[in-house]
């Protein structure tokens, strides 16, 4: 199974275009009827709204959207662009306009959807979802952050520092880049340190 992107959390961002607001709402999903649920929440919420436009992505499903009384293609295609070109899935995204009385034409439109789909992704966050391996890189605290960054240039995470005699880097790394880890960490510090796989897992871990 390869890897993909997820938002990390709830994302929310708010802004304001010619008196306009817009509220980017951003939730990971696991299914058509999570979206649905969530679009139907929002537009409850925010019923005084004049727009709540959505759209969501499923990595082994359907892409759906709306532009919710936009003029068409203003606002459900550029959000779903949005998620498209951040290699995005299993999420949904409401973006609910408070109309100010000053229209924003087509492309004003088309940008400030943009906007606030890719705020609130932002405020997310991204988690990639892969097959790690966990590990252990016991060393002396000299070697520490050398390590470390050998582990993080590598793809790898750092999950925990543990602290005693000596340090122990509780890492995950990318299953297939294990094997050239363990040697260019053996490399470095002269044959005095290897990593010790304790097992796989596949999960989501967040990057930024």
């Amino acid at each position: 199974m390869g890897e993909y992107y997820i938002p990390a959390g709830p994302g929310e961002a708010e802004f304001t275009e010619k008196r306009s607001r817009f509220l980017g709402h951003v939730r990971p999903i696991e299914s058509e009827e999570q979206a649905r649920d969530f679009i139907a929440a929002m537009k409850k919420e925010y019923y005084d709204a004049r727009h709540n436009c959505w759209c969501y992505i499923l990595r082994e499903g359907p892409e759906r959207y709306s532009d919710d009384g936009e003029p068409q293609g203003t606002a459900g295609i550029p959000m779903l662009e949005v998620f498209r070109k951040e290699g995005m899935c299993n999420l949904v995204c409401v973006v609910t306009r408070y109309f100010g009385g000053v229209l924003l034409g087509a492309g004003g439109l088309l940008r400030a959807y943009t906007k606030s789909a890719k705020d609130a992704l932002d405020a997310a966050g991204v988690s990639v979802v892969r097959p790690w391996v966990e590990a252990d890189i016991p060393c002396s605290y000299a070697m520490a952050e050398k390590l470390k960054a050998e582990l993080l240039a590598q793809g790898g995470l750092v999950r925990d520092m543990e602290y005693a005699a000596g340090v122990t880097i509780k890492a995950l790394v990318p299953r297939e880049d294990f094997q050239k880890l363990s040697e260019r960490i053996f490399d470095v510090s002269c044959g005095s340190v290897r990593p010790t796989a304790l097992g796989e897992t596949h999960r989501a871990v967040r990057i930024k």
